[in-house]
């Protein structure tokens, strides 16, 4: 393999690395506050991308506009499937939880196929993020490092917040006493339903930058890639942020350099995430830099 080849391999594997890491984040964030998996979650990165479909469709909207706005609209979704879904839960025993989160990940899909229609949609690309570039005999686009740049930019932007505001100080506490926490004054509920914003918000930017990088948008989109970052997650150590995003992009490289390498293997690509799920839960449950948690009562 050229060096110019191995280069596009790796800046491809890094572009699809920070998209799970920006997915798996949400993942991540929640499970370390509720020790609850929000099987809706790649559907909210679903909803994010039809945002911008419409707003760039439908209404004309400038491209950056639509984005920020889809980014907007789906954090307040997330809230709100807070509020409905998860909040009465909360004193409930943890599989009334685990099958709420399914039965919102299904009316979600479903009502999408309704509203939406199951027909594949085709995505406005800014001009500026498809251009070809070629240096030094490596061809390819700007979005290639616009992806990684803007998942450095999200994920800075979280750990500033998460260790140097209030917020993020009383998301560290729910983390780890959520009644003691809510006896020091501090409004839970409000700081639960923003964890869950941020998480969609970061979902939605993921979805957003997903349909650029495959230009095509249909209500089942969020499905394969909300698991494969929830293999990230775990991996990286479910409850950590840098190891949503450690594992997000090591699952990104593992798919494409193994393509790479082994061709013949493109057919078993989905396979790869779950063949690593298994061998982590096998070998090291709590992930590269989980911590064992327990169970809140």
């Amino acid at each position: 393999m050229s060096l110019e080849l191995f280069l596009q391999h790796f800046f491809n594997a890094l572009t699809l690395g920070s998209l799970y890491a920006l997915i798996a984040i949400g993942y991540t964030m929640v499970y370390g506050i509720l020790r609850l998996i929000n099987f809706a979650h790649g559907d909210i990165l679903m909803v994010g991308a039809y945002f911008v479909f419409f707003g760039t469709f439908a209404f004309g909207m400038p491209w950056a506009v639509a984005a920020v706005l889809a980014i907007a609209g789906a954090s307040l979704m997330g809230m709100l499937i807070e509020r409905i879904a998860y909040r009465p839960l909360r004193d409930a025993p943890r599989i009334s939880a685990l099958i709420s989160a399914i039965a919102v990940s299904f009316f979600i899909e479903s009502l999408a196929v309704v509203v939406f229609t199951g027909l594949p949609r085709p995505v406005l690309q800014p001009e500026f993020l498809v251009a070809n570039w070629e240096i030094g005999g490596v061809r390819m686009l700007p979005l290639t490092l616009f992806v990684p740049a803007i998942t450095l930019i999200l994920v800075s932007a979280l750990l500033w917040m998460v260790y140097r505001t209030k917020p993020g100080l009383a998301m560290r506490a729910i983390s780890k006493d959520i009644e003691t926490t809510r006896l020091l004054g501090v409004k839970v509920d409000h700081i639960i339903a923003l964890t869950f914003g941020i998480g969609s918000a970061l979902a939605a930017a993921s979805g957003i930058m997903w349909a650029l990088r495959y230009p095509q948008i249909h209500p089942y989109m969020g499905i394969m890639p909300g698991l494969k970052a929830f293999v990230a997650a775990v991996f990286g150590g479910i409850g950590s942020i840098p190891g949503a995003v450690v594992g997000g992009i090591a699952l990104g490289f593992i798919e494409i350099m193994t393509i790479a390498f082994m061709p013949e293997l493109s057919g078993y690509r989905d396979a790869f995430a779950f063949i690593l799920l298994i061998l982590v839960l096998l070998f090291k449950p709590t992930g590269l830099f989980g911590e064992r948690m327990e169970e809140k009562i």
